[in-house]
């Protein structure tokens, strides 16, 4: 354990805003929580900051202290990235102020903001802008690793809705970062996965949206899940913007309008968001429908809120987790192969395939304009391993990975940095493609000691792998 003198940490205490907390303190564990409960990482100091200044002072007792540092903002991440061992980790969920200019179409968003915060404040006025599905999941861990959901056909990604960003630089300075004021940070920002800096404040471009939306879940069974994936290939290759359908293999929970005969099936699910008229969403998911013989369905409008929190139940805190993921430019029969051999052998009941359908406008901005490059992705598979006990881990694991490992010669370049693992830093370069260059750039302009290293870590171009080492004293 990195053993911090009480005189250093009480001279800290009398910089520090917020609460500090050590191992054996009241609020220590609650603190290091993460959802995934695979990640049991024990800091030597958590500081858990009420304000930017709050941020700037444990910047720079770490930075000063040579201690390891990581970030946690909702503490969603796969990789468990928000918590380190022996280090300082700094807390900044208590941040979760947002405040909506309705006139600018504007939302000014603090890091510690889940989805479900940012959700609510904005469409008390009607407006969105596009988030992930799970409303658990922190705005900023989201934002800067790329961002994607229901509403990124018709409105992009989230780094492609980002105005600017205040931000805490690994020196310690407070940081304005938008297109016209330290462009290249904000370029490393928009997807770069927190490797520059932390974020105070995001600024978001709000749309109207709302408040209620058709959306909803059919759910087919297994048996016919060749040709609800054949058909949901070619649908989603022509659909409009502001439709998205995406599709789910997995174990049916036990949901209310379905026959309980069919509760913990395989099935194969249809979810659909249409951000337009409902009359006119009706009309155009009609042909899903005949994609097979379902074994139910709950498709209406209601406020697009409650749809961004249908997933919340299957998503919940302390489950083990582990995730594989591919991009895809387009659904061939080959990868249509590979997902129902593996999806015919799911090894847990809370594990799933998920195949989110992209494209639309995220594939309309140039693939040099940020961080996030991947705009050929029309698709994103997401092999979700998740399961209960650690008794399973290793056959969970295998299948996660021998699904990847097959479904990887049809894949596209690039690779979603929010769905890598822990094990996964060999991908890092190749995830970024060829923004990776520019991005080891910024990184030496503004963190050249690698600071913000307990990421998807870019690495300087000085060769400083691991940042300094954590004060023993």
């Amino acid at each position: 354990m990195t053993k911090l003198r009480q005189e250093t940490i009480d001279t800290f205490k009398g910089q520090f805003g917020g609460p500090l907390f050590e191992p054996g303190d009241a609020g220590y564990d609650q603190a290091r929580q993460i959802w995934n409960a695979m990640i049991d990482r024990k800091p030597a100091l958590i500081a858990q900051c009420q304000s930017a200044e709050d941020v700037v002072a444990a910047v720079n007792f770490g930075r000063d202290q040579s201690m390891l540092v990581s970030v946690k903002g909702g503490g969603h991440n796969i990789a468990g990235n928000a918590v380190c061992d022996d280090g300082l980790m700094i807390d900044l969920s208590q941040m979760k102020d947002v405040e909506v200019d309705v006139e600018k179409q504007r939302a000014y968003v603090g890091p510690g903001c889940t989805l479900a915060d940012f959700d609510a404040a904005a469409q008390m006025h009607g407006l969105a802008t596009p988030l992930g599905i799970n409303s658990t999941t922190g705005v900023a861990g989201l934002t800067l690793g790329g961002g994607f959901g229901w509403l990124s056909r018709k409105f992009g990604m989230t780094v492609d809705n980002l105005i600017s960003a205040d931000m805490v630089t690994a020196n310690g300075r407070q940081t304005h970062a938008s297109a016209t004021e330290n462009p290249d940070l904000f370029w490393g920002t928009r997807g770069g996965g927190g490797n520059f800096g932390i974020v105070t404040r995001f600024q978001f471009q709000l749309h109207p949206v709302g408040p209620e939306l058709l959306s909803g879940l059919m759910v087919f069974p297994f048996g016919q899940a060749l040709s609800v994936l054949t058909q949901f290939a070619r649908f989603t290759e022509t659909m409009p913007d502001e439709l998205n359908v995406w599709l789910v293999i997995r174990h049916a929970p036990p949901l209310p309008f379905l026959p309980e005969s069919v509760h913990g099936e395989p099935i194969v699910a249809l979810a659909i968001c249409y951000a337009g008229d409902p009359e006119v969403g009706e009309k155009l998911i009609a042909p899903l429908r005949s994609f097979g013989d379902a074994h139910g369905e709950h498709v209406g409008v209601q406020p697009y809120a409650n749809w961004q929190q249908a997933f919340d139940p299957l998503l919940v805190d302390g489950a083990r987790n582990y995730w594989k993921s591919h991009n895809f430019v387009k659904l061939t029969d080959d990868v249509i192969r590979v997902a129902l051999e593996y999806g015919d052998k799911l090894p847990s009941p809370h594990c799933e395939i998920f195949i989110a359908s992209i494209g639309g406008e995220t594939g309309r901005v140039a693939h040099d304009a940020m961080a996030y490059s991947s705009r050929d992705a029309n698709y994103v598979m997401n092999v979700h391993g998740r399961w209960e006990t650690p008794e399973e881990d290793e056959h969970c694991r295998q299948w996660a990975r021998a699904f990847f490992e097959a479904a990887k010669p049809y894949a596209s370049g690039g690779a979603y940095i929010n769905f890598l693992s822990h094990d996964e830093t060999d991908r890092v370069e190749f995830a970024y493609g060829a923004a990776y260059k520019r991005l080891v750039e910024v990184k030496q302009k503004y963190d050249p000691e690698n600071l913000f290293r307990v990421n998807q870590n870019i690495r300087p171009d000085n060769g400083a792998a691991v940042g300094p080492r954590a004060r023993r004293s």
